[in-house]
Formats: C-alpha cells, sequence, structure tokens
C-alpha cells in the first residue's frame, strides 16, 4: 500500500494490515476489548428509527465538510464498522480505514468489498504511515478515547498533504447527551463511555494552530419522537446552538 511504513507490516488472510498497538497508562487497549464486542450493537442502533435519524445528521454533516470526491486518497481513523466509511466509498474516494478493533475492521471490511478500501489495524496516536501520504483526512467518534487530542490531530496533519483538509468529529460536553451518557458510564464500569473525553466546539477547534470552522447537530434527543426530532434538528441548526450532541470540525494543512 502506497504510504504505508512497512518494516513492521504483516498481512493476514482477514486482509487487514496490522500494527503494533500502543496503550496510554493502559486505557487504549481497555477501549479495544470494550469496541471488540460491539460491532453487532453498533449497527443495530443505527438500524432503529432514531439511529436512523443520527446517522442521516451526522453524514451530511462530515460530508459537507469533508467534501469527499472521485479518487481521492482518504484515511478515515478510527472507521470502526464503516458506518460512516461506506458512504465515502460510494462517492468514488479510495479508503484507507484505520481502527484499533479487529472485529469492527472485519465488518467494514464487508461493507467495503467492492469498494477501493484497505483496513489498517493501527492506533490513531501513531498513524503507520509517511507523510503528506493522503488528500484528506477524517476521525469520527474516535478523538474522545484519545487523552492526548494535541498528538492525534497532529498525526492527522502529518499524513495529510499540503493543501488537504483534516476534519474531525466528536461528542459534544454542552449536549444533554453527554449528561445522560457520563451518568450512565458512571453506573457501568464496562460501559463503552466510561473513560470518553467530552470536549466543547471550542476545546475541539483550540486542539489545532490553524483556523478552523465548526459545526453542532443532533440538537433532538433519543427519547425524541423521529417526527419531532426532525423539526428540533432544524430549529436548532437554524438558531445555530452550541449544544448539539455531534461536533465536526475542519482546518486545511497549509501549502
Amino acid at each position: 500500500m502506497n504510504g504505508v511504513n512497512s518494516s513492521n507490516e504483516e498481512k493476514e488472510s482477514t486482509q487487514i494490515i496490522r500494527f503494533k498497538l500502543t496503550s496510554y497508562k493502559g486505557v487504549a487497549m481497555g477501549i479495544i476489548a470494550l469496541f471488540d464486542e460491539w460491532p453487532e450493537r453498533y449497527e443495530q442502533w443505527f438500524a432503529t428509527p432514531i439511529g436512523k435519524l443520527v446517522k442521516k445528521v451526522e453524514q451530511e454533516t462530515v460530508n459537507d465538510l469533508l467534501d469527499p470526491k472521485q479518487g481521492e486518497k482518504i484515511l478515515d481513523v478510527g472507521c470502526g464498522t464503516g458506518i460512516f466509511t461506506i458512504d465515502f466509498l460510494i462517492k468514488g474516494a479510495n479508503i484507507v480505514g484505520l481502527d484499533n478493533s479487529r472485529p469492527m475492521l472485519n465488518f467494514a471490511l464487508k461493507k467495503g468489498k467492492d469498494y477501493f478500501f484497505s483496513a489498517v489495524l493501527g492506533d490513531m496516536e501513531c498513524l503507520p504511515f509517511k507523510d503528506d501520504s493522503f488528500d484528506k483526512t477524517v476521525s469520527i467518534t474516535a478523538l474522545e478515547f484519545i487523552p492526548d487530542a494535541k498528538n492525534a490531530i497532529n498525526e492527522l496533519f502529518r499524513v495529510t498533504r499540503p493543501g488537504g483538509c483534516v476534519v474531525v468529529a466528536t461528542l459534544n460536553i454542552l449536549s444533554p447527551w453527554a449528561t445522560r451518557r457520563k451518568m450512565k458510564a458512571k453506573n457501568d464500569h464496562k460501559h463503552v463511555l466510561r473513560n470518553a473525553i467530552f470536549r466543547s466546539p471550542n476545546e475541539l477547534l483550540a486542539l489545532c494552530p490553524y483556523v478552523g470552522v465548526v459545526k453542532t447537530v443532533i440538537h433532538f434527543q433519543k427519547d425524541d419522537d423521529p417526527g419531532s426530532a426532525v423539526k428540533l434538528e432544524y430549529l436548532g441548526q437554524l438558531k445555530k446552538l452550541d449544544t448539539g450532541a455531534f461536533i465536526a470540525a475542519r482546518w486545511q494543512k497549509p501549502c
């Protein structure tokens, strides 16, 4: 694969390229174990009526910022089951999906089998690619599991070519969703968000020295009727509220 440091590369029968995974005081490896159990539940939630709406709104937001195009080489960091990746592939982009969970990547491989998709088992904090390898990089709801977020953002910029863009989406600490999720995780030591780090829109933008743009969406709640949720989302975006559950930021790497 072009742009991959092949010195520690190991190709496996699953078509996943594997690299050594690192941990941050034991947190990262624990998160890996949790996500290994999540692929089916993750997919099932996004198949519910409210989950479908969440996916639609989040996908539209990321697509608007990333603007994936035919033939572009894009790195999707923390691609998970490929729930968002497949839309980039349908638009004709060549995608490398990186995740630290093999079961998640196996799901992504099935979705991407008819497209230009490669799967890499690796670490967001130490990306196994050469500098300037990709036209664009994107990471969706992975940064909340990274304590050293600035380093992770720097890694995304390192592997993005000059003039390319970096898009990062994460969970908003200002949202009622964050309050509910933190309370639930506090009472469940196995909850996938127990060690998650929620950030505000300004905190996300501050992780990068370059000027960026940020959007927040998902202004409805999990228990809202889907019909009402559509109206609440429209009003939240119209008023440019900063309390949406999902934050997405975009920066351009200087030439």
